[in-house]
Parts: C-alpha cells; sequence; structure tokens
C-alpha cells in the first residue's frame, strides 16, 4: 500500500492514500471512489486493514481514502467549529479538486456516511453515486451515540467512562493512537442532522448498508425510505464495528457501482 500524500485544504492540511486500479482489471474504467471513514478511525483502520481498498482495486476502480482532520496523519485542530460536516465535506470535495476528479463514487462509514450524505445534498455534480454506511435513521434524528463520549475522551487515563459506548470509544481512540483532545472537538463539532426535506433533495442514486445488530445507526431502511434513488442493504448479524468489513457489505457494494453508469 503506498505512502500517505498530503495536500491544502483551505489552510488544514489533509493525508491521504490514492490507489489506482489493479493491473488488468480496468473493466470499471478506473472509476474513482472516495472513502471517508468514520469517527475516531483513520483510513488505514477503516478501509486497508478490512480490504475494501483491495477489494475496489481489484473491481477495477481508483481508490482515494483520506484520514479526515483531526484523523490519523492530518493535521489535529482542537476547536469544535472546525468539525462540522459541512467543513469535513469541503475537504473531501477539495481532495477531489487537488487531484483533478470532476465526478466520483463516494462512501462513507459512520460520521464518513454522515459528510457523504453532506456531500450528495451540497455537491451533487460531484458524486456519481454516495455510499452511506453504518448510518440510518440516526441522521435524521440525530440520535445514535450517547453523551458523554467527549468527555470520557478528555479524561485522565484510568478515569471510569460514564457509560460503555464512551467507553469502548476511548479504547478505540488509544488504539488507533489518536489525538483524545482533537476528537473531543470533533465529536462536540460535528453531529450535524439532515432534516426529511433536505434527504427529499438528494438526487444522486444512494446505497444506505447498515448491519442488523447495529444499535449506532439507526433503521437503515428507514432512511433509505426518505431518499429518492435509494436502496438499503441489510448486512445480517452484524454490528457497528463489525457490519463495515464484512463480505456480504463488500459484495453488495461492488453488486450496486457495477449498476451505476
Amino acid at each position: 500500500m503506498p505512502g500517505m500524500d498530503s495536500f491544502n485544504s483551505d489552510g488544514v492540511r489533509i493525508a491521504y492514500i490514492d490507489v489506482p486500479p489493479a493491473a488488468g482489471n480496468e473493466q470499471s474504467a478506473g472509476k474513482p471512489i472516495l472513502l471517508i471513514h468514520g469517527f475516531a478511525s483513520n483510513h488505514a483502520v477503516n478501509w486497508v486493514n478490512t480490504q475494501w481498498v483491495k477489494a475496489l482495486t481489484q473491481a477495477g476502480y481508483r481508490a482515494i481514502a483520506l484520514d479526515n482532520r483531526g484523523h490519523g496523519e492530518s493535521e489535529k485542530l482542537y476547536d469544535p467549529a472546525a468539525y462540522s460536516s459541512e467543513a469535513m465535506a469541503g475537504d473531501a470535495i477539495r481532495l477531489l479538486d487537488h487531484l483533478g476528479i470532476e465526478r466520483a463514487h463516494v462512501m462513507g462509514y459512520s460520521m464518513g456516511g454522515r459528510i457523504t450524505a453532506h456531500i450528495a445534498l451540497d455537491h451533487a455534480s460531484r458524486v456519481r453515486s454516495a455510499l452511506i454506511g453504518g448510518l440510518g435513521m440516526h441522521l435524521v434524528e440525530g440520535k445514535g451515540l450517547p453523551s458523554g463520549i467527549a468527555e470520557a475522551l478528555e479524561a485522565p487515563a484510568g478515569t471510569p467512562a460514564p457509560n460503555p459506548t464512551a467507553a469502548a470509544f476511548r479504547i478505540f481512540a488509544e488504539q488507533t493512537r489518536s489525538d483524545l483532545r482533537a476528537l473531543a472537538a470533533c465529536m462536540r463539532g460535528s453531529r450535524q442532522t439532515l432534516s426529511r426535506g433536505e434527504l427529499a433533495q438528494i438526487e444522486v442514486p444512494v446505497l444506505v448498508s447498515v448491519g442488523t445488530l447495529d444499535t449506532v445507526a439507526g433503521s437503515g431502511p428507514g432512511l433509505a425510505a426518505l431518499i429518492p434513488d435509494a436502496r438499503a442493504l441489510e448486512i445480517e448479524g452484524k454490528d457497528h464495528s463489525t457490519a463495515v468489513g464484512a463480505k456480504p457489505h463488500r459484495d453488495g457494494v461492488l453488486a450496486f457501482l457495477a449498476a451505476q453508469p
């Protein structure tokens, strides 16, 4: 896997990888797909280690994956206002600009799914299709993650977390060697919802993929029903953390992408 490049996104350094299609697998004409990871993760944990980049490039796609601001090798910011979904969507669009890409498939997981939905709404001309993973009706209802996560991230090591989900995110953030203070700012700044009216304005083809045991995302079919050209992929027996790399998820996404013009 290539090392990371970086670019200046309106004053913020954003790191990314850009992986060409596998040799001899050009049936998708090297169409680009932009991958946007979830909260406290990074491009490697979300997309490389789970075999997504390998599967997409072997299927003939050009796989581009960024580390969101505050995550991975990208610049760390400590003001919650810097982490609005619109700001993070702006990083993704500026990456396409930087690479000279007019239109791409855009796939995000969890927080990345939220960013993807904002891109599909606000930058439709840049999007071939939008793939929203690990996020369902809580994109609209604003529920999902409990309170206390930012506080757990900021607490001194060994401090008991206020609830099991907050504890799990603290452990995950430490495993990914994340900047805990930057993540706390991101958690406070990135929880924007979309209204039913806004979802009705999304014109691009959409796939909503959620595990049937996912208690964080909300209903995937419920969200898909609110978007005009959307379908739902239910990933049987998988929760929020296990659905992302599940083979039925990859198979469903590749089938959806193959059906796009």
